[in-house]
């Protein structure tokens, strides 16, 4: 039986350990009583988030609670949960993961093994390692002729999982994808829409704003992205020809 752990290191509740939660069946967080992981904050909704097994990984899922859900930091829908990760619910912040859990993943990403997972000094600001992203093959092939500029002129329309810029229609969104996948896709999008705009943060517009100029290192970050949506590509198409 796969369980979690939680502490929480800021709010009312400061101190206290969730130990080995069963998480086969969902947990639920909030502050009404009947929820998995109670917390004493006016800030959390009454039923604010649950935490769900789902193909081997934990994903977090918010139940459209009134203040959100930030995991280190940035607020989501969805998210897969990793050891270390710091999860926000109102004024209150869980650490997901025990102690052995996080000193294990850090040691994966570094080859160090540390006595700082404890919370000692030194200990490595996990949320800011990278997350290993594993591809999702696919046989499904693109039928839609995408051979057009985007227009901002041009009316966005979306309906459900359908988009259609103008009169184009673009690709749709995977159906029926389990929470699992829903949380990779979501950390891959939000993960190339970072880079763009870090790479778009400072442009330089002339005074009509008809140009505008780019530093060398910021270009580079946009042609990084293009990259990485070309590795992504190969990675869905032909999933074996980056083992090769």
């Amino acid at each position: 039986m796969k369980t979690v752990t939680f502490r929480v290191l800021e709010g009312v509740d400061r101190g206290r350990v969730f130990r080995d939660m069963p998480v086969d069946i969902p947990i639920t967080i909030g502050r009404e009583e009947g929820n998995s992981l109670r917390l004493n904050d006016e800030r959390v909704s009454r039923f604010h988030a649950k935490i769900q097994l789902d193909n081997g990984d934990v994903v977090l899922t918010d139940l459209e609670s009134t203040n959100g859900t930030k995991v280190n930091g940035k607020t989501v829908q969805i998210r897969r949960l990793r050891p270390g990760d710091q999860i926000w619910v109102g004024r209150s912040l869980l650490l997901f993961g025990s102690a052995q859990e996080i000193e294990a993943r850090w040691a994966s990403i570094t080859g160090i093994t540390s006595p700082a997972a404890e919370g000692m000094a030194g200990a490595p600001d996990l949320a800011k390692l990278p997350a290993t992203v594993q591809a999702i093959p696919t046989e499904s092939s693109l039928e839609e002729d995408l051979d057009f500029d985007v227009n901002l002129k041009d009316k966005v329309i979306s309906s459900g999982n359908a988009f259609v810029v103008g009169t184009h229609p673009l690709p749709p969104l995977p159906q029926k994808v389990t929470p699992a996948q829903a949380a990779r896709i979501a950390e891959i999008f939000d993960l190339l829409h970072r880079g763009l705009s870090r790479a778009t943060e400072f442009i330089d517009a002339n005074e009509d704003g008809t140009q505008i100029k780019l530093t060398f290192a910021d270009w580079q970050k946009i042609v990084h992205v293009q990259m990485l949506l070309a590795l992504y590509h190969r990675a869905v198409t032909e999933p074996d020809a980056l083992t090769q």
